[in-house]
């Protein structure tokens, strides 16, 4: 027998007797398998504030509305929970620095390389909000929160800019850009989070969310998506037609 009539006769034989042990069954109107039995999500926790304090959420509301303000097409970012968002991420291992490497030696690196100093993000917002509070104060005579919009928004542009300067550790932009990232984060984010409230940004971009298949769908462009999107806890939020 040569190479090729012996592995094709294997192989054959293989097959026949994967077939003889193997009962066929068919699988119909369910999945086969249980979403999330291995690694569940878990919701944050509701109500209170685990890392804020009063002051700091007052002074934080104002600052997401004014990064994401409210508009014809969605809520803004303090109705649409980047606070609570960002509590509960500032509580938790984020917040902590658990997956950076925080032994030091601390030295001022290149723009492109991030953050490189010794506070953890829960510091640099703690230290940098006071600053940022004191530094508006000290500029304008009054609390951020009081501001017009306008107002806020150059205040803003300066923090973004540098122009504003905050004392301590905190470099101004460096704390801007963080902010922001942040703040989108809990915007766009699965509401599983804290933030994205009742899935308002899936609704604006007609993002479909964790829906388990929305094939039909991935190659007609420029088509508004007729379903609404489905959190990752399963919530599912219809859309309006028109």
């Amino acid at each position: 027998m040569n190479r090729r009539a012996f592995l094709t006769t294997t192989a054959v034989g293989l097959v026949a007797l994967a077939a003889g042990s193997a009962s066929a069954r068919s699988i119909s109107g369910r999945l086969p398998w249980t979403a999330f039995a291995g690694e569940p999500p878990t919701p944050v926790t509701p109500g209170g504030w685990h890392f804020f304090n009063p002051r700091e959420v007052v002074l934080m509301e104002a600052i997401v509305d004014r990064l994401i303000p409210a508009d014809d097409l969605s809520v803004g970012g303090r109705d649409a929970g980047c606070v609570v968002f960002l509590d509960r991420q500032l509580a938790g291992p984020f917040g902590g620095a658990a997956r950076a490497y925080m032994q030091g030696p601390f030295q001022e690196g290149l723009k492109t390389q991030g953050y490189q100093g010794s506070l953890t993000p829960s510091g640099r917002y703690r230290a940098g909000l006071a600053a940022f509070d004191k530094a508006v104060n000290d500029k304008l005579g009054a609390r951020f929160e009081t501001l017009s919009a306008d107002q806020q928004d150059a205040v803003l542009t300066d923090l973004e800019s540098g122009k504003l300067t905050l004392a301590g550790k905190v470099e101004a932009s460096q704390f801007f850009a963080l902010v922001l990232e942040n703040t989108m984060e809990g915007f766009f984010g699965d509401p599983v989070h804290g933030g994205n409230r009742d899935m308002a940004s899936w609704k604006m971009i007609g993002f479909p969310g964790a829906r388990y298949d929305y094939r039909d769908w991935v190659d007609q462009h420029d088509k508004p998506y007729p379903r609404g999107p489905v959190s990752i806890l399963g919530n599912i939020v219809e859309q309006q037609a028109g």
